[in-house]
């Protein structure tokens, strides 16, 4: 079965009396012999397609979901195909046929495998689709079964139903969210191609990648500013911020284009000097050697390409057009072509086209890292190094450390706003700013979800100790009360 994604290009070459009605990126599924229906009767996949077009008004708005709701089908479809079961059976075949799947992608092949939380996104998607089918009338029996259960919390109990294919799972709280600082320098280390000491690798199978230094850039890009997977995989060269001409402690403010970012929302991140000059580096040395002599045409399935003149920070003229960077979109961003014929967009692959797997290359990292060096390291994926940028940025501003770097730059006079910002804002208003939540409420429950605590406890503990609060004799009485069982 074929996944494609819909482009309305060229549509007025169609015979059809109108702009077709369906939104760019839209995913397809079509059948191998690329047929629709037999003999007048439409194939499942033309249900499957409507319903597709229709997650916009069913709480699914972005792109980027659409794809992995296309995914889950086509998954389930492929299968179901190979058992010669129609997706619309009775519910006797549809069982038999789900147990069969649970069967295989929990212990058929190895490359064929799900963990509980793949599963559990999967066949959530799945049955959203059939609850959506039984809705419209195209089907009169699903595979699934639900139970009501009950769910306690501090306002009391609640009623929900629950899909008795789903797996029970961990509670969230015992699973890793964020890297600490020591296995963030593991990390980093490890997508360089470097032992969790920072040396060579020396080791008879030791990783050869040939991306080390893009890989490493674009890695510690992340955790320094705190970016979703879209928003980076997406960047262009032009809009990468200008290395200033010293170190300096306080950040670098990065403005980010609308177009990508969730929900459409402008917001302005950082990003340390450091991390900047490491992309600064990958971009002018290991960038370089990968577009030298290369020419990159984009895929025509994303529409016609959109040729760059006069670049700068702000935008361009793109086919003849002044166009602001701020208004492409990611499909847009894909279609670019740099006046010297190669891709604009940050990262590449050996023969310059645009590379986008990150999650393939953070996850082999971990497995890498676990194998080889740590068999407690967990799988890192985008949104970990994301959270590890929270994480690490709060404990900064608890304990002081960019307000106190800001307070020089005020000595020094260099970046004032910035340094007023950092000096007169409550910590969580800058993470709510730099995360682009729409309310500290929901920076909140985000670090509710995280471990805030120990930030605090050592946060506290080192100002007690520089202000001689938390003497030893007090240390003392409370480790006495706690031995006792007096508190």
């Amino acid at each position: 079965m074929h996944l494609t994604y819909f482009s309305p290009a060229g549509w007025d070459t169609w015979d059809l009396g109108r702009k077709p009605l369906i939104r760019e990126g839209t995913p397809v599924l079509i059948d191998e012999d690329l047929r629709f229906e037999d003999n007048g009767t439409p194939r499942p996949t033309v249900a499957v397609n409507r319903w597709l077009r229709e997650l916009p008004t069913m709480s699914v708005p972005a792109a980027k979901s659409w794809k992995a709701y296309a995914q889950a089908l086509r998954t389930w479809l492929e299968f179901l195909h190979d058992r010669q079961v129609h997706p619309f059976a009775d519910r006797h075949q549809l069982r038999a046929v789900l147990s069969a799947f649970a069967e295989y992608r929990f212990n058929g092949p190895l490359e064929g495998r799900w963990d509980g939380s793949t599963w559990n996104n999967r066949i959530t998607i799945v049955a959203g689709f059939y609850k959506w089918a039984l809705r419209e009338g195209l089907c009169t029996d699903v595979p699934f079964t639900y139970a009501q259960v009950t769910h306690y919390s501090s306002t009391g109990p609640h009623e929900t139903t629950r899909n008795l294919a789903t797996v029970r799972r961990a509670k969230p709280h015992v699973t890793v969210k964020y890297l600490e600082a020591d296995f963030k320098d593991v990390f980093l280390r490890g997508l360089a191609g470097m032992t969790p000491d920072g040396g060579e690798d020396t080791a008879p199978d030791r990783f050869r990648g040939r991306h080390l230094g893009r890989n490493a850039a674009m890695g510690r890009l992340v955790v320094s500013s705190g970016l979703r997977a879209q928003e980076f995989t997406h960047l262009l060269t032009y809009e990468i911020p200008a290395l200033p001409a010293r170190r300096t402690r306080v950040p670098i403010r990065w403005p980010l284009a609308k177009a990508v970012t969730k929900g459409s929302k402008p917001r302005e991140t950082w990003i340390d000097y450091g991390a900047l000059a490491e992309v600064r580096q990958y971009i002018e040395l290991d960038r370089d050697v990968a577009t030298h002599g290369s020419t990159y045409q984009p895929d025509p399935r994303l529409g016609d390409q959109m040729l760059i003149a006069d670049p700068h920070w702000e935008g361009a003229k793109v086919n003849g057009r002044a166009v602001s960077w701020r208004r492409l979109t990611p499909i847009e961003r894909r279609r670019l072509v740099a006046p010297d014929g190669t891709s604009p967009l940050l990262a590449l692959q050996s023969n310059g086209r645009p590379f986008i797997d990150w999650g393939t290359v953070f996850r082999r990292t971990s497995q890498r890292i676990r194998e080889r060096f740590e068999p407690r390291f967990p799988t890192v994926t985008p949104h970990t190094l994301r959270h590890t940028f929270a994480m690490a940025t709060m404990e900064a501003l608890i304990k002081g450390y960019y307000q106190q770097a800001a307070q020089l730059v005020v000595d020094t006079d260099e970046d004032s706003a910035l340094a007023l910002y950092l000096t007169k804002s409550e910590p969580i208003l800058v993470l709510r700013d730099l995360l682009g939540h729409s309310s500290t409420s929901t920076t909140e429950v985000y670090l509710m979800r995280l471990d805030t605590q120990r930030i605090f406890r050592e946060a506290y503990e080192q100002a007690g100790s520089r202000s001689g609060l938390l003497s030893s004799a007090a240390r003392a009485e409370a480790a006495e009360e706690f031995d006792e069982g007096g508190i």
